[in-house]
């Protein structure tokens, strides 16, 4: 029978660490041995060490059954052992071989019964001692509310349990470099809380071992492996040790803790949701084992801090989920108009910040930005969101280094972390957060882990504190902040397309409001060319016919009066139709609005009254009146056709007097769906009129007197409301009988805004 070992001898270094098969390297740690049996009971497989605990060669074992070498008794102690699921993970066996008292580990790899066995621990500490202190331990758990109190708290337990030199509770990041969250060592030591690590002091094939197997003893950092030989009966035979507890360790690792001083070293994994969130790692400086007891209590103490993960980091942001929600409450029951004009007061509310704990928000919808807070420039948004456009299907966004998605926003300190929603066709939302420069200490210099030598390149030496400044990047985002953020955008988002099914709701009222007026307008333009203007018409018909008639004994007087009444009837048409011209070019006025004094249109048109108001005796005083968003002809056509209206409709009973007024600052002012910023008010001592006219007097070609006693057309104050309405501002009266009239007109806020359709 030809017999040969399997142990690996490929040459390892630190250019293809990441590469070593360590789950089969062949070799185990001496403090124990290995046996390797077949599900026949044979010995397949055998550490070479067992001659030192049993005066017999591994020669002499391979290939015999179990029970020939150790004997039917323990064969069958064994096989009871392994039918025990439940125990087996948690208590090694037990049992005597050959005369001694070993505590041996069983599990099954790939067909093979794997045998680790170590000499039972003389002075062994007993189960009861160690529920005494895991039911001490748990009880001051209890006591605490964050996730780095409890971890510093089971590096203080672990480390009395186990009596280690040093414990170190490691936090692994999303890349896995790691960090000492918490620590307990001895006084003389150099603490190491805080210090971080990169990735590559623990490759990923490790990370992938650290799952399957939860803990991991170096009994003597100084040890000589020892190899495991089989039978030689086919090739490449090998034997899987990713569960086993006597494992070699991988030569680069035993270099890296030499270095460091470390003499032994025990390391229990932490899982969470299936992945490696940690480690406790234990550090001795001389050589160190521990019995199944004191192994099993650390081992407790690793799921004690994965069983609270969870809950722990959930108490840790509790009060400021709780602030995050509470802005979130606070900015969706705001009471908000269904106008455009709302998203200033949305973008301007400090709660839109606080929900994301963001420096600075903008919303950005209709071609428009709003802003507060931190933001970058106008430019630099529109040139973000191209780029986040350039990705597919990104309704959402969110990062803390902006510069790693897009380098070209890498100077930038306004925004290196962003959340961002798309609001659909309606726009965008994106929060902001600055640089923020921060300072880690590093384990040594992350970029000098490897050193070369003239034996090759090898783990580096000098484990002094190394400090980075990190630049380009936020703080990140909490998980609640996130969604947070992503609620309101919804909110936000309903309210967008509340205003936009406002604005078309208002669209179509105005125009059916349009479209109702302008047949009200046709049916008395019918009728005023049907009626006031067919009786100037007929007088001049029936005063020519009648000089016809009577040419022969007509007098020169006569003639002459009659001609002044065909003149005067004349002109009444002639005003008729100016006036409707006057009309139907205000109607078609498509003129941008802009900046109009109207001290200066109401001084012209005082200057052009002068003659009328002289006659009429009239007074007329005014405050100074604001710069309103208007065009300039219209409102000296609006002065005018007011003024001329109030000394038409003058008592006989005093002496005419017109007030002017305005508001001297913008002030908003809601009227059913408008919002307009400044008034003016005309206050004069008339005739004034019934209040229930007060919306038929702005209609066209309507009188509330006879033409006998007050000319006119009646188109000067339909005149003023189309005026009005084109400016996007309105008009209104207010009369009293015998007392007067008010005529107060209001202008629009926005200088941008257009025209409204007429």
């Amino acid at each position: 029978m030809k017999i040969k070992d399997i142990v690996n001898r490929d040459i390892v270094t630190l250019t293809n660490c990441e590469h070593e098969p360590i789950h089969i390297p062949g070799q185990i740690q001496p403090h124990g041995f290995l046996l390797g049996i077949t599900l026949q009971w044979k010995i397949d497989f055998c550490s070479e060490n067992v001659a030192a605990y049993f005066g017999i060669s591994h020669n002499q074992m391979l290939g015999k059954d179990f029970a020939a070498v150790f004997g039917v008794t323990a064969e069958n102690e064994i096989l009871a052992y392994t039918n025990g699921d439940e125990f087996k993970d948690a208590f090694p066996l037990e049992i005597e071989l050959l005369g001694s008292l070993f505590q041996i580990n069983i599990h099954k790899s790939e067909g093979i019964y794997i045998l680790e066995a170590e000499l039972l621990f003389a002075d062994q500490e007993k189960l009861a001692d160690a529920y005494k202190q895991t039911i001490q331990f748990v009880s001051q758990m209890n006591k605490t509310t964050s996730l780095k109190d409890l971890c510093a708290l089971v590096a203080q337990g672990t480390r009395e349990i186990t009596g280690y030199d040093r414990v170190m509770i490691y936090r692994f990041d999303e890349q896995y470099n790691g960090e000492v969250f918490a620590e307990d060592c001895r006084e003389d030591l150099e603490p190491f809380l805080g210090l971080h690590y990169p990735h590559t002091d623990i490759p990923a094939q490790a990370r992938e071992l650290y799952i399957k197997n939860l803990l991991r003893l170096i009994v003597d950092i100084d040890y000589e492996p020892v190899p495991i030989y089989t039978v030689d009966d086919k090739e490449g035979k090998n034997l899987d040790l990713s569960l086993s507890i006597l494992r070699s360790t991988s030569p680069i690792h035993v270099e890296y803790l030499k270095n460091i001083g470390v003499g032994a070293t025990l390391t229990i994994s932490l899982i969470h949701h299936g992945k490696l969130w940690g480690l406790i790692a234990c550090h001795h400086y001389s050589k160190k084992n521990i019995s199944p007891e004191i192994r099993l209590a650390a081992k407790l103490q690793g799921q004690f801090i994965t069983s609270q993960i969870d809950i722990r980091q959930s108490n840790d942001e509790y009060l400021s989920a709780q602030k995050t929600n509470l802005a979130l409450e606070q900015l969706t029951s705001l009471e908000l108009p269904v106008l455009k004009e709302s998203l200033e007061k949305i973008v301007s509310a400090p709660q839109l910040l606080e929900i994301a704990n963001a420096s600075g928000v903008s919303i950005i919808t209709r071609d428009k930005i709003y802003k507060n807070g931190l933001t970058p420039s106008d430019e630099q948004i529109i040139d973000l969101l191209r780029h986040l456009k350039s990705k597919k299907n990104t309704d959402f966004f969110s990062t803390n280094k902006i510069s790693d998605h897009f380098p070209e926003f890498d100077e930038n300190s306004n925004f290196a972390g962003i959340i961002y929603h798309s609001l659909g066709n309606n726009g965008h939302v994106i929060w902001f957060r600055p640089e923020t420069i921060s300072e880690i200490k590093w384990g040594g210099d992350p970029e000098k882990r490897i050193v070369k030598d003239s034996k090759g390149l090898h783990p580096g030496n000098s484990y002094n504190i190394y400090k980075q400044i990190v630049k380009n990047q936020s703080s990140n985002w909490k998980l609640y902040e996130i969604n947070a953020a992503s609620q309101y955008t919804h909110t936000l988002y309903n309210h967008l397309i509340l205003i936009m099914l406002s604005e078309e709701e208002e669209k179509y009222r105005s125009q059916s409001e349009i479209l109702k007026e302008t047949n009200s307008e046709l049916e008395n333009i019918n009728w005023i060319s049907t009626h006031d203007l067919q009786e100037p018409l007929r007088k001049i018909q029936l005063i020519t016919s009648k000089m016809l008639s009577e040419l022969d004994v007509i007098s020169t007087e006569s003639i002459s009066n009659s001609l002044q009444r065909v003149s005067k009837s004349a002109n009444r048409m002639s005003g008729l139709l100016e006036d409707i011209l006057k009309y139907t070019r205000i109607k078609n006025t498509r003129e941008k609005l802009e900046e109009v004094d109207l001290n200066k249109i109401l001084k012209s048109t005082i200057k052009e009254m002068h003659e009328t108001i002289a006659e009429s005796n009239a007074i007329i005083e005014h405050e100074n009146l604001p710069e309103v968003h208007a065009i300039s002809f219209l409102m000296r056509q609006l002065f005018n056709n007011i003024l001329q209206n109030s000394i038409k409709y003058a008592s006989s009973e005093r002496q005419p007097k017109i007030v002017i007024t305005a508001s001297q600052e913008p002030v908003l002012i809601h009227d059913k769906y408008k919002v307009y910023c400044h008034w003016v008010r005309f206050s004069d001592n008339g005739i004034g009129f019934e209040q229930q006219y007060a919306e038929s007097i702005f209609k066209v070609f309507t009188r509330l007197h006879t033409q006998e006693h007050y000319t006119g057309s009646g188109i000067g104050l339909a005149l003023c409301k189309k005026i009005m309405q084109t400016v996007g501002g309105d008009i209104q009266a207010e009369g009293k009988p015998n007392q007067g009239t008010d005529i107060i007109i209001y202008f629009p806020c926005d200088p941008e805004d257009t025209l409204l359709p007429l």
